[in-house]
């Protein structure tokens, strides 16, 4: 279900703010423009293949995204909450402001968000469970806890409109809804406009293609179906051109709504026809209705909404696992609270990419012999293995590239001068997927080292395209040893010389 969410619209406010006043024509013009450069980067995407950008974001950076922003946007709120009105600012700003603001606080405001966000929290927790001892099936009883929110809409604004809460107390509500059917459109941006908006277009493309394909995935997942990366992509090129033709910001394919569109038994996109058919009629006759809607239970809506989003679970899991992960949804986390959303984000993936980078450079390199009776090569610092003195085994557990052949070469020198009566070095290539200019270079260098030691170096276990590959070079045809099809061929006829 495809449309405004949370997170996409975090970053349209926060790419916003600094170049124009919030409700202003300047303001909702950069939005339009947002919403079509969006789009064009989605289809420019889409036409390039490059649907594989899902998986440049991490998990844990994708949850410390989700975890800040939900942390971001519920900070945000209280404010309606609390019936108070502060400047927008950043997040330590805003909590002194709120604290400061305490005693201003509309009483009569306070008691509707709390009763929101307490009688939401109360439907989505434990109403299905009550409906469900009480005999009705599982699947009625969530949709029921699903209509939670409209109920407190009507509630609430029949309640202000019987007391006269927004009058007489001071409840400040939605307001003129403006109805009718939006007009299509649209004008071009201008220099400046692309100069300031192009990188935020860029990053709130990648997020929201990476939240839609994540709810699509984990969705498709649950029917034995899958996605296609780079229809999605044109799928969301199209759904943000028309928003911005039609005045409105970027979109994407949203959590909640798509949840619940999946438990409702929607099966094709004609749901989302007939939900779009449904607003128009809103649109067209009901606006009126919404105008006595109070904020605070929009404030308490958003905020449980988005509070049910943020997974620290993932923080303990990673921690436990790998800490590098965890790491890097802390920095996206606290990142995105300290310094905004695109810094926040940028950092993760930047902490991300640099983690991978570092752990290719430094590859896991085993000494291995072989297990008496088998044709089993295993890491002589793990098993009892047979060696031979005259024969140095290597096992490379990584593709050799620029950052990290020279801590082969290194590894073959050092043993080389703590063992003067090593003739062969074997290299076993099984995890070798591939094999990089630099890297051959230095496999050249290492060979040509070898040679004029009157030592020889072999190859075995050579996966076919990377051998392909080396059957073309200089390096293969002047290898001073030879080319084994196993370690454990290579062993036999070695230990033999």
């Amino acid at each position: 279900a495809v449309g405004p969410v949370a997170v996409a619209s975090l970053m349209t406010a926060s790419a916003l703010v600094p170049l124009a006043v919030a409700g202003t024509e300047q303001y909702v013009t950069l939005a339009i423009q947002l919403a079509f450069l969006s789009g064009v980067l989605y289809l420019i995407l889409g036409f390039l293949r490059m649907g594989f950008l899902a998986h440049l974001l991490s998990h844990p950076v994708v949850s410390g995204f989700i975890s800040g922003s939900a942390i971001l946007i519920a900070i945000g709120q209280i404010k309606h909450i609390l019936g108070v009105e502060i400047a927008h600012l950043n997040v330590v700003e805003t909590i002194i402001a709120l604290w400061n603001a305490l005693p201003q606080t509309n009483i009569a405001t306070l008691i509707i968000g709390v009763s929101t966000i307490v009688f939401l929290y109360m439907a989505k927790t434990l109403l299905p469970f009550c409906l469900c001892k009480l005999g009705i099936e599982k699947k009625p009883a969530n949709m029921v806890s699903k209509l939670a929110p409209m109920l407190i809409v009507i509630v609430s604004i029949i309640l202000v409109t019987e007391l006269d809460l927004h009058v007489n107390n001071g409840v400040n509500i939605v307001g003129y809804v403006p109805s009718g059917i939006p007009d299509i459109h649209y004008s071009l941006p201008t220099f400046s406009m692309l100069e300031s908006l192009w990188l935020p277009a860029l990053l709130i493309s990648i997020v929201g293609f990476v939240e839609s394909v994540s709810v699509g995935q984990s969705l498709a997942i649950k029917r034995q179906q899958k996605i296609n990366l780079n229809r999605e992509l044109y799928g969301l090129g199209a759904a943000n051109v028309a928003s911005a033709f039609s005045g409105g910001y970027p979109v994407t394919g949203g959590f909640s709504r798509s949840v619940v569109n999946f438990s409702a038994g929607a099966n094709t996109p004609l749901a989302g026809v007939i939900c779009a058919a449904l607003m128009m009629l809103v649109l067209i006759g009901f606006t009126d209705s919404f105008s006595i809607l109070p904020q605070a239970v929009l404030s308490g809506t958003i905020i449980v909404a988005v509070l049910g989003l943020a997974d620290f679970s993932t923080l303990k899991d990673t921690w436990k696992f790998d800490k590098a992960d965890s790491v890097a949804f802390m920095l996206t986390f606290f990142g995105l609270i300290a310094l905004g959303v695109e810094k926040g984000i940028l950092i993760g993936v930047i902490f991300s990419l640099g983690s991978y980078f570092w752990r290719a450079s430094h590859p896991h390199i085993a000494v291995v012999g072989r297990i008496s009776g088998t044709e089993h090569f295993r890491n002589i610092e793990r098993h009892q293995v047979e060696t031979n003195s005259k024969v140095l085994a290597l096992r490379v557990d990584e593709s050799l590239f620029f950052g990290n052949v020279q801590e082969v070469e290194d590894i073959i020198q050092a043993k080389i001068a703590s063992n003067p009566a090593l003739t062969d070095v074997l290299l076993l290539m099984s995890a070798v997927n591939r094999i990089d200019s630099t890297a051959l270079m230095v496999l050249n260098d290492i060979n040509r080292s070898l040679n004029h030691s009157n030592k020889r170096l072999h190859l075995a276990e050579v996966k076919g395209p990377v051998l392909d590959t080396l059957k073309h070079t200089d390096f293969f045809k002047a290898l001073t040893g030879k080319c084994f099809l196993s370690g454990h061929q290579a062993y036999n006829e070695l230990t033999r010389l």
